[in-house]
């Protein structure tokens, strides 16, 4: 009798404690390991019992893990900086309405809404976007320190800068729609196919940038914010500046629709907006901004404060515009950019070279061939008004294409990657027929 009563009452016990131990939460997000550790880490001692599943993806890679994942297999969370991407999510009904649970937070930083006016996302830290450099590096290479975007595309840092591409880092897709904004579209891409011919590399992920200058493989970087302070906070040889042409707006986080989860997505986010949360993020190694004022009240000497006036963007974000276009600037990068680098490098080293002969003297003909090279190689592949056609960005806002309009963006995409490549070759030719003109 004895042996009948234990055994259903061990056997109980064991699926209690497993139901129990079997509690998680799953958040989908491209922040680094210092990150993410730091609050699963804090967030499971505070809710013992659950479990905290990371899954690092970049930005544009979790929004695709979302939309694909079945209805009955959804994760819990979705936790990045771009707020684009979650405007991309919400607008395909991807998000569930969840409610702000810090009060404190202000409605606006800027002119740009912290937490989404509709629900289904809030602001869990802020982020600017600005160039870092290794102090060692640039002694070395006798470089003067930038300060703004435009510095970048001058001749002196040829092979010293390095950024991502927008399509595979939400972050960097911020930075480049910020130029965009800030600058204009003609002039934002002319400036990005400058800085971007310059660069030594376009990395594989985000974390390539921060990472390469800290140990000195790259001079200068384009980054958001949190990987500039991190690298400085942590006793590398780096500095950080914001340029007048940024934005500040928040990283958020959301819960998914159908989340297997939702009560422990739910603890998960009022934990990250919780004092304890955003505290978290003045961490050395974390260094992000908090969208709760009071926290600054325990923020290292020194650190940067969004809401005093300490950063001073020029550019208030357009989300709906970034949201509207967010596919076809990651293309039109891709395209011109990551896949033609080395022939736009190559333009690039020709263009400053023959500028550099060129110097102080008076040759109109010279001058004339080296502008149109500059033209050949930096003007857009695609034009204002054709950034503003309603049925040319509906080909790559509708992510579930028929047969013809992915027979259309192919196209497309062809195009623009053979026009870049005669327009580099172009441009090649262009500057040495002018530099062979210097006398």
């Amino acid at each position: 009798m004895k042996t009948f009563k234990f055994v259903p009452a061990a056997l109980l016990l064991l699926a209690a404690t497993s139901a129990f131990a079997q509690q998680q939460v799953v958040v989908v997000t491209s922040f680094p390991k210092e990150l993410t550790e730091a609050y699963k880490k804090a967030f499971e001692a505070k809710n013992p019992g659950i479990k905290v599943e990371i899954l690092n993806k970049p930005t544009p890679a979790g929004v695709a893990y979302i939309r694909e994942a079945p209805a009955s297999n959804k994760p819990d969370v979705f936790w990045v900086s771009a707020p684009d991407a979650f405007q991309v999510l919400s607008g395909e009904k991807l998000l569930a309405k969840i409610e702000a649970p810090a009060k404190e937070v202000p409605a606006k930083i800027g002119n740009y809404p912290i937490n989404d006016p509709q629900g289904f996302y809030l602001g869990q830290a802020l982020a600017g976007y600005g160039i870092m450099w290794n102090t060692r590096y640039m002694k070395a290479h006798k470089l003067p320190e930038p300060k703004e975007w435009v510095d970048l595309t001058k001749p002196v840092y040829f092979s010293h800068v390095a950024m991502s591409s927008p399509s595979r880092s939400g972050t960097t897709h911020l930075t480049v729609e910020t130029i965009l904004q800030g600058e204009g579209w003609d002039k934002g891409w002319r400036d990005m196919l400058m800085i971007a011919g310059n660069c030594a590399a376009i990395t594989e992920r985000s974390f390539g940038v921060p990472d390469g200058v800290n140990n000195g493989q790259y001079g200068i970087g384009l980054v958001i914010d949190f990987f500039g302070l991190a690298g400085k906070a942590s006793k590398f040889p780096v500095e950080f500046v914001y340029p007048s042409v940024t934005a500040i707006v928040p990283a958020n986080i959301g819960m998914v629709l159908n989340a297997k989860n939702a009560e422990n997505a739910r603890k998960f986010i009022n934990f990250t907006l919780s004092p304890e949360g955003q505290e978290l993020l003045f961490d050395p190694q974390i260094s992000r901004l908090p969208v709760l004022p009071s926290s600054y009240k325990k923020a290292p000497a020194g650190f940067p404060n969004p809401y005093t006036g300490t950063i001073k963007p020029k550019v208030n974000f357009d989300s709906d515009l970034s949201e509207s276009r967010y596919y076809v600037v990651s293309s039109i990068f891709d395209q011109t950019i990551t896949f033609r680098h080395k022939e736009l490098a190559q333009a690039t080293k020709a263009i400053n070279e023959a500028a550099a002969k060129l110097a102080g003297k008076n040759n109109p003909q010279a001058a004339k061939l080296l502008a149109d090279a500059r033209d050949a190689a930096y003007s857009p592949i695609v034009t204002t008004q054709k950034s503003k056609d309603k049925e040319f960005l509906a080909l790559y806002r509708n992510t579930k294409r028929d047969a013809e309009k992915t027979k259309q963006t192919t196209s497309l995409e062809e195009y623009w990657s053979n026009t870049a490549r005669k327009n580099y070759l172009q441009a090649v030719e262009l500057a040495n027929q002018a530099a062979a003109l210097a006398k």
